[in-house]
This record gives structure tokens, C-alpha cells and sequence, in this order.
């Protein structure tokens, strides 16, 4: 009687907890144990940096200003700015940078992030191309410190380190996300960059799909498909400050999404024998997709067990009331905001996260796959 409640108990904590804390260690371990340092040194290539922005006229000036100002010779930077068929006044902002370098592209109509970097890359003559959001302030050294890693000719793309400001509580989830891509590309690689701020080798880079959300997952995929390794760069920094609790959910549902549909484009991920990262893409991409669902269930069959006094319910009763406590701090966060206590707010975005995979799901199966800017 007991057996079929008792198994998805099991089973939805097991997944859980390996998804959360179990590979976070291994993969840590692992990379300790079985390192494969970078060659890293001086190196200069010419470098292409492309910009797609739609009604980005509030952070754009700012943003330019921050590209020109980056400490990299003059004449191996070029500045690609394409803008996604604008309404605002952006492109007029654009256009008095076009006399200190930087290059402007326009797209009659708003066709998607997709197609703006597939224009932008097209017009790129730099061996290296470095993909960039219009919001984020970039580290000065940042360009030395990404095309350093390219010294090493097994590397094929490279991502910055965002740095998160705010008391949100996201932060504390950003440290730990960066904590595990850190390992990952220790090891081998990481399956996926940092969206604000990534390198790659030119000619490693394929034409983005036209709905295509998730440009930098499937970039560094198709990179390590080719037997190239992506890794992460703690010196190239990026600085943004926290979203809110809401935009983060929205952000994070779409990234979800693009999760799904990721496994539409690029079928060779899921094959073990094409792609030699398989397992780590399945413990932090794929699993985080299935946790929200093991934490209901989790939740469901607890309560079963509970009610009906299974064997080893005294056990299930501390599950339960542990469960319970943790959602208690999560609704106490989502009305405290920046004022909640710690544990609360890791609550609040610990939840968060895992509702915006449910939404993400529901957007890739209604096919929701538009392009936002990344203002917030």
C-alpha cells in the first residue's frame, strides 16, 4: 500500500537534493581532483563586439561609452551595434558614436535578438567575437582577460563573470550558480555563458535560429559539439544590479522556456556519444527543469504518508513540517522583500526559480518564444 507513495517520496527528494547540493559537490570534485588548467597569456587579437539592442535609448549612450573606454588597442576593437528595429530615439543616440568607431546596423522591423547577432556577426572582422548585453557596465580589463584564455587552442569560447549588486536575495543565487559553472569549466566546460559578457572564436560560430531564446547556451553547445571547451573567466567582470523579484521570475521563465526548446535545435546534446558534457548538462540544464515537479510530488506524497501514518512516520512528519517551514519563509519573503531575514529570502528565490520553470514550460509548449530587451 505504502510502496507507490514511499517511491515518489524517494524518488522526488532524491532528485531534488542531487539537482541542488549533490552535484554542485561532484562536479566540485571533480574539478579538484581532475583539473584541466588553462594555458592562458598575453594575446592581442583583433576583436569584434556586437551589440543587438531594441529601444535601448536609456543605457545605450552609457553603454558605448563604457565599449570605447575598455583597455584594448584601438585598432583590434570594432564596436557592432545592430539595432532591432528600434522605435525610440536609440539610433540617433547611436549615430555620434559612428565618428569615434563604432558601427551601426539597422533591421527594418524588430526580428528578434537572434537575427540582430547573425547581422551583427556578418559584418564582424575580428577573429574574436564578443557577445554583450546593452544594460551591464564591463570591467576595463575585461577584453584582455577573455581573449587571454584564447592562448589555450582548446578553448573555443569564454564568459565573463557577472557581478550582482542589491539585497534581493538573488545575489546569494548568483554565487552559487557561479560556483558551479566555475567547476564545470575546471573540469571541462561549462554548458552554457554568461549572456552580458562572452567570447568565442569566430569561426567556431553558427547562425543563431530565428527564434532562438537562448543565443548564449546554444553558442557555447554547438562550440563544445565541435570538440572545443568553453570555460569561465573570474577577471572578466560584468556589473549589473539585482532584478526584482518579478523580473526575475519573468527572466528566468523565458530562460526555462528556452531550456525546452533548446532540445529542439540541438537534438546532439542529448546524444552521450556526441556530447562529451552530457552529464553535466543533464545535472544543472535538464534536471532543473524536472525539480519543480519532483517538489510537488515531494510534497504531495509527504502529506499522504503523513495522513495515512506509513511506516517510519515520525520520519515523514519532520519531512513534512520541514517542508512547511521552508514555504512559510518563502511567503514571508515575497512580503518582506528587502526586508526579510536571510533564510527567508533564499526562500522566496529558491521558489521563485523553480515556479518560473512551470511558466516555462507552459511558454515553450504556446510556443512564447518573443525577444525582450534587457531592461528591467
Amino acid at each position: 500500500m505504502w510502496i507507490v507513495p514511499s517511491a515518489i517520496f524517494w524518488g522526488s527528494a532524491a532528485t531534488v537534493v542531487y539537482t541542488y547540493a549533490g552535484y554542485p559537490t561532484a562536479i566540485k570534485l571533480l574539478s579538484k581532483f581532475f583539473p584541466r588548467p588553462i594555458l592562458k597569456q598575453d594575446y592581442t587579437p583583433k576583436v569584434s563586439i556586437v551589440l543587438a539592442a531594441h529601444n535601448e535609448r536609456k543605457v545605450i549612450a552609457s553603454k558605448l561609452e563604457n565599449l570605447l573606454q575598455l583597455d584594448y588597442p584601438k585598432d583590434k576593437k570594432q564596436i557592432i551595434v545592430v539595432s532591432d528595429g528600434s522605435t525610440d530615439d536609440m539610433e540617433l543616440l547611436v549615430e555620434p558614436f559612428t565618428q569615434r568607431g563604432v558601427e551601426l546596423f539597422r533591421l527594418n522591423k524588430a526580428e528578434g535578438k537572434p537575427t540582430a547577432l547573425n547581422l551583427g556577426v556578418s559584418k564582424a572582422t575580428g577573429d574574436i567575437i564578443v557577445f554583450c548585453d546593452a544594460r551591464q557596465t564591463i570591467g576595463t580589463n575585461a577584453l584582455h582577460a577573455l581573449t587571454a584564455c584564447f592562448a589555450d587552442a582548446s578553448v573555443g569560447a569564454v564568459s565573463g563573470e557577472l557581478e550582482l549588486t542589491g539585497k534581493k536575495g538573488l545575489g546569494f543565487y548568483w554565487k552559487y550558480e557561479k560556483f558551479i559553472r566555475m567547476a564545470e569549466a575546471e573540469f571541462d566546460s561549462a554548458p552554457g555563458a554568461t549572456g552580458a559578457l562572452f567570447a568565442i572564436r569566430k569561426n567556431l560560430f553558427e547562425p543563431i535560429p530565428k527564434d532562438l531564446l537562448l543565443d548564449d547556451v546554444f553558442t557555447p553547445m554547438q562550440i563544445i559539439l565541435k570538440g572545443f571547451r568553453v570555460v569561465f573567466e573570474s577577471n572578466a567582470k560584468i556589473y549589473d544590479k539585482e532584478a526584482s523579484t518579478n523580473d526575475e521570475f519573468q527572466r528566468k521563465s523565458r530562460t526555462l522556456a528556452g531550456n525546452f526548446q533548446l532540445l529542439h535545435h540541438l537534438p546532439g546534446i542529448l546524444n552521450p556519444f556526441k556530447n562529451r558534457i552530457f552529464g553535466q548538462f543533464a545535472s544543472h540544464k535538464l534536471l532543473r527543469l524536472v525539480c519543480p515537479f519532483a517538489l510537488i510530488t515531494l510534497l504531495g506524497s509527504n502529506i499522504i504518508l503523513v495522513v495515512f501514518m506509513a511506516p517510519g512516520w515520525p520520519i515523514y512528519v519532520l519531512t513534512l513540517v520541514g517542508q512547511l517551514i521552508g514555504y512559510g519563509l518563502a511567503i514571508n519573503g515575497y512580503i518582506a522583500g528587502e526586508d526579510a531575514g536571510k533564510l527567508s529570502k533564499l526562500a522566496s528565490t529558491f521558489t521563485t526559480l523553480n515556479g518560473a520553470a512551470i511558466v516555462g514550460l507552459k511558454r515553450y509548449l504556446y510556443n512564447d518564444f518573443m525577444w525582450t530587451s534587457s531592461k528591467k
